[in-house]
């Protein structure tokens, strides 16, 4: 695709390994791009903030939770997948919507990848500041609000700088955190299980039973419903593999095969943690059981102690354990930002923002405004509600669900209707690019309309009640989420006032493939 309205920033020195955009073309190998997809995930961090959650949901179903969760990320994967390999664009969302069904639907697809990581970086970066101050045995500072939102701004700070330097710098950075997590994650799963059924197991311990994987064993839809859009939440960020597909060797190919690379590893990933933790800590409402409600928000920090015990080896591997988190945590924060200063770089450069995001730093090859802005908005974002409210920190990120479920669900959606003409083409098209995209799009529809109108609206869900003209009392979770994306409706229409109209590329017609009929 041909850069709209030319160059806005700085001229790159041109060289075979500067890209369309002017981004450094070939930095990452298959390996680099799995470990993206899977550190942008956190797992550590997920499980230690979500898993609790997972359980008051749906009590003893929760490996079977990880499992329902895994089948649609597994079908937009393929969705991602199918259009990277013909438009391996870093908008993703934004220009496979746009080319699918118009410049507005696009935007509103980039918009929820804006909108959903921004907040979820205040959840990342108050977790940073907990675990950093834990590290060193600063607890009474870990409490403090402040004290942990001054740690977490200099979190993003940090990791801004770090996605300014470089894209291999983030990789290789990536790579030893992520080997870091998986590695205390195996000793912490295998160790939990071992003595889950050992003589001296504690008495809130359980053994594996096969009814912990019937999802007909969950009491309700709507206990279903939340589980399953918290086992998305957990799962999500693997789509960062494909947003920086211009900075990765075999851009067509290399970026879809680490998407659905990344979301198997997930699964087992996740399989292991959730079953170990339940075998060893039960599901009990009081002590280290799953369902406490003291523990929901860190489960993983809640048991360390019971594992790996408090003396000796064991006392070094808790310590491991909070460092562990914080790496996730760290990890998480970095490839938050790399996808969303991607899809803001590659609006800007179809004119659907303002030409200064479009710029590229001349020696790192890295967008520039697009990097500062997001670590900007996210710094700003997380003060803001931190000196609000810590409620209102705390539904807002809940409803990242929403977000999330949006811009899969369009993208699952977009991939159908692009490839519509060719799907009774072959077996493997038809599955590829129709079934598995539009049942993965189908249900996180499903999933979103439910949730939104239904669990999220519910007065007594979440902490904060707002209300509303007409509607009455509403759920926090519901109206935060919501009312993110009209804003993004808002914003675009201003956009369009003032930019024009913009996705226009008189060379790749809508519906068609950007480099010839789609493949």
């Amino acid at each position: 695709m041909q850069r709209a309205g030319g160059s806005p920033g700085p001229t790159p020195p041109q060289s075979s390994a500067v890209g369309e955009k002017g981004l450094k073309g070939g930095a990452l190998s298959l390996v680099s791009s799995v470990a993206i997809g899977l550190a942008s995930t956190a797992p550590a961090y997920s499980l230690a903030a979500t898993l609790g959650f997972i359980v008051l949901a749906v009590g003893l179903q929760s490996p079977v939770i990880v499992i329902l969760g895994f089948i649609p990320m597994l079908f937009i994967a393929h969705a991602y997948k199918s259009m990277n390999s013909v438009d391996a664009d870093c908008g993703t969302t934004f220009s496979w919507s746009a080319r699918a069904f118009g410049p507005r639907t696009g935007w509103m697809g980039g918009w929820g990848i804006i909108i959903a990581d921004i907040i979820v970086m205040a959840n990342l970066a108050q977790i940073a500041g907990q675990y950093g101050f834990q590290l060193v045995g600063a607890d009474g500072l870990a409490e403090s609000r402040w004290w942990t939102a001054f740690a977490g701004v200099i979190w993003i700070a940090v990791m801004t700088a770090i996605c300014y330097i470089g894209i291999e710098i983030s990789a290789a950075l990536q790579k030893w955190l992520l080997s870091i997590e998986l590695v205390l994650l195996a000793i912490l799963s295998i160790t939990a299980l071992v003595k889950a059924y050992g003589d001296n197991a504690p008495a809130e311990s359980l053994h594996v039973a096969a009814s912990w994987f019937n999802p007909f064993e969950i009491g309700s839809a709507s206990a279903l419903t939340q589980g399953v859009l918290l086992a998305v939440f957990i799962y999500w960020g693997w789509d960062t593999a494909v947003a920086v597909n211009e900075e990765t060797a075999d851009r067509e190919r290399t970026p879809g095969r680490a998407a659905v690379i990344s979301t198997v590893l997930l699964l087992l990933i996740y399989l292991l943690v959730t079953t170990s933790a339940q075998a060893f800590a039960g599901i009990g409402e009081t002590g280290i059981g799953l369902a406490n409600p003291d523990n929901a928000g860190d489960v993983l920090g809640s048991f360390g102690d019971e594992v790996f015990g408090t003396e000796g080896f064991g006392e070094f591997l808790v310590k491991m354990l909070f460092l562990m988190v914080l790496t996730s945590a760290a990890a998480s924060t970095q490839t938050t930002i790399l996808p969303t200063a991607r899809t803001t770089f590659s609006m800007a450069t179809h004119k659907a923002l303002p030409s200064v995001f479009a710029r590229v730093h001349p020696r790192f090859l890295t967008p520039t405004w697009s990097t500062v802005a997001m670590g900007l908005a996210s710094i700003a974002f997380y003060v803001g509600l931190t000196a609000i409210s810590g409620n209102v920190l705390e539904d807002s990120i809940a409803s990242v669900g929403l977000a999330i479920a949006f811009y899969y669900g369009l993208t699952g959606f977009a991939c159908v209707w692009y490839f519509r003409k060719i799907l009774t083409r072959s077996v493997r098209d038809l599955f590829m690019k129709g079934v598995f995209p539009l049942l993965g799009a189908l249900m996180l529809l499903g999933l979103f309309c439910y949730a939104a109108f239904h669990v999220y609206s519910d007065p007594e869900y979440g902490t904060t009640i707002i209300d509303l003209p007409w509607l009455g009392e509403t759920g926090g979770v519901s109206v935060i989420g919501i009312g993110a994306l009209v804003l993004g409706g808002v914003l675009m229409l201003i956009q369009r006032v003032v930019q024009g109209s913009w996705f226009r590329n008189p060379d790749v017609p809508v519906g068609a493939a950007s480099k010839s009929s789609p493949r």
